[in-house]
């Protein structure tokens, strides 16, 4: 798992707006998006804050959330880049948008978003949200999160990096390709 570019961003060097830090459970989106925000001078959106206690609930339960009850939530999420970048801020947010689909409805909101998508393979996703203290998210729905994952294809607006380097290369590698686009 190397670095890849789908479909470079279009636009001026560094003039990217948003970026959706996404993947699946355990791949790292809140550690990379906290540290790519501080790197960018960007604002950060954690995207797990934005559930409605009903999602979160049914997830500490173990339930995988169905695309009905993601709706509300991307909404949020691409509510917030879009008034971020409404305010001449750049903007990261981790989100894992899993699906196409998902890509799409928050692209509706900034059509500029950058996915970077952290790739990371099922034994080492279940793993790390095995070891996480104090989230509502089990490590039993990292399965049903793998069986709907639609990685960023060519045609999309996505870096893929390998999510078991450690975040500081992420970042640098992020940056790198962000600014090269």
């Amino acid at each position: 798992m190397d670095e890849k570019a789908a479909q470079a961003p279009t636009g001026a060097p560094g003039s990217v707006p948003a970026i959706v830090v996404m993947g699946v459970a355990g791949c790292g989106k809140s550690a990379v998006g906290t540290a790519l925000a501080a790197a960018l001078g960007a604002v950060f959106i954690e995207g797990d804050r934005l559930h409605p206690p009903e999602n979160v609930a049914r997830m500490a339960r173990g339930e995988p959330l169905t695309d009905q009850l993601r709706e509300g939530w991307l909404d949020a999420i691409g509510e917030r880049i879009a008034a971020s970048v409404g305010q001449g801020e750049g903007v990261v947010a981790a989100c894992s948008a899993l699906k196409r689909s998902y890509r799409d409805r928050l692209g509706r909101f900034c059509p500029e978003i950058v996915f970077l998508y952290l790739e990371i393979d099922p034994a080492t996703a279940r793993q790390r949200v095995g070891n996480r203290k104090g989230h509502f998210m089990p490590a039993s729905l990292v399965d049903s999160q793998f069986a709907i994952l639609e990685p960023p294809t060519a045609d999309e607006r996505a870096l893929t990096l390998d999510a078991t380097r450690p975040v500081d290369e992420l970042v640098a590698a992020a940056v790198r390709l962000i600014r090269r686009s």
